[in-house]
């Protein structure tokens, strides 16, 4: 009675375990049920938008999809705003995010991230009558617009300026035009895109500088690192082919997938 008893719990161990391995391990899960999880704003062009026929388009959006075919699943993209994506990456809400998330070594503590498959630059914009600011060291006591816990929002508050949270690339360029705050930090290639297809907007670019290398952020966890290694296989692929640089050469107009 008692072997019996022994080997029916280790029968139930083995399959209480082998259950939470199955659930555990996010790559098995992503491909047993055969979608890939994506969280985008939808809103930032050129990563992530609709276009005229309200399709959703973007760099973003071909490397999202790009990656769910290499992991053999159907990408099924979320939209949401930037101040959720992150969170939802967190609770397991979104598998990854493909929404030109700039790493960190801040935001690599809380989330695991795949290789840099873009590098950017950050620019700081101004309406076109300002000649007050030059740079980020004239934003003491000055206010901009942007995206709460943006890399450009931590780096106009640590220039002392006084930042208005928005959620879209296009609220904040309202906001500066009607002179409602005074500057922006914002990626070169958004900024330089909104004004190939608004070359009367009065704003200009007052200083260029180097920006974080953008990769995909996933929940940081033992059960994810195989996730994070197979888009990485992924992603290098695509890096040698060519397939990265053809999409950045298309959504940018320069071929940004390389740190030089």
């Amino acid at each position: 009675m008692k072997k019996l008893l022994s080997l029916a719990l280790v029968l139930c161990l083995l399959a209480l375990c082998g259950a939470a391995l199955a659930e555990g391990d996010l790559l098995s899960e992503i491909r047993e049920r055969g979608t890939l999880v994506i969280a985008t704003e939808g809103n930032w062009s050129p990563w992530t938008y609709h276009d005229e026929s309200d399709t959703l388009v973007g760099l973003d959006v071909e490397i999202g999809t790009l990656i769910a075919e290499g992991l053999g699943v159907t990408p099924e993209f979320q939209e949401t705003d930037w101040d959720s994506i992150l969170a939802g990456v967190d609770s397991g809400r979104f598998d990854i995010a493909c929404n030109g998330v700039g790493y960190t070594e801040t935001r690599a503590e809380k989330y695991a991230f795949t290789t840099p498959y873009v590098y950017t630059h950050k620019v700081l914009a101004v309406r076109s009558d300002n000649e007050d600011i030059k740079s980020v060291d004239d934003l003491a006591g000055r206010t901009t617009a942007n995206s709460p816990s943006s890399t450009y929002a931590q780096l106009a508050e640590e220039h002392g300026a006084t930042v208005t949270y928005v959620s879209t690339l296009g609220e904040t360029i309202a906001l500066l035009m009607q002179g409602r705050v005074d500057a922006t930090i914002n990626a070169q290639v958004s900024i330089q895109d909104y004004l190939n297809q608004h070359p009367d907007a009065g704003i200009k670019v007052v200083e260029v500088m180097s920006g974080d290398p953008v990769a995909f952020p996933v929940r940081k966890a033992p059960e994810t690192q195989s996730l994070v290694d197979a888009i990485d296989e992924i992603l290098e692929a695509a890096r040698k082919d060519g397939r990265l640089s053809e999409i950045s050469l298309k959504y940018f107009g320069l071929d940004l997938t390389q740190p030089d």
